[in-house]
């Protein structure tokens, strides 16, 4: 699956993911096979940071 280009979108899907789906962040992205830094740092543009205790970013 693509991921969003648009911060916005990209942080509903996956937070979505994460809470339906997957037990942290890192277990996504393995599966997802895609690049936990670029998620981060694209998110983290938008003023997004991962929280591990609730799985989300907030």
């Amino acid at each position: 699956m693509d991921l969003p280009k648009d911060p916005m979108m990209l942080y509903s899907v996956v937070n979505t993911k994460l809470r339906d789906y997957y037990s942290s962040l890192e277990v996504m992205c393995e599966d997802m096979d895609i690049s936990r830094e670029e998620l981060e740092k694209t998110l983290g543009a938008a003023g997004f940071e991962y929280n591990k205790e609730l799985n989300k970013f907030v």
